[in-house]
């Protein structure tokens, strides 16, 4: 599951930028299109929203430890402020790489 963090607001720095929803828009169209038969889930989450209030990784943006948009693949943090897709597809990669078990089993 990838979740993208953020606002509707725009933080100050992310002025020129895309906002939060618009980056979660984007990094889905890029994962259907790079994993067609099994592009992983894409989750805007608000911050702002009462409902991600318990949500550690939202009140960690919400305190300013991290930039938003800010972009999780399994809860692992990959990108904040500007994501590159590059960074998103090797934290995808890295999930769905086959075992080694895999790899044996192929050879058989």
């Amino acid at each position: 599951m990838i979740k993208v963090y953020g606002a509707e607001k725009k933080c100050p720095s992310c002025v020129n930028l895309p906002s939060s929803r618009e980056t979660a828009e984007w990094i889905e169209a890029a994962v259907q299109r790079k994993y067609p038969d099994n592009p992983p889930d894409v989750k805007h989450i608000d911050i702002e929203d009462p409902k991600s209030a318990s949500d550690p990784i939202a009140e960690k943006v919400r305190q300013e430890e991290y930039f938003y948009p800010l972009v999780t693949v399994n809860d692992t943090v990959v990108a904040e402020g500007n994501p590159r897709l590059k960074t998103v597809y090797r934290e995808i990669d890295k999930i769905k790489a086959p075992g080694p078990d895999a790899a044996v089993q192929s050879k058989k």
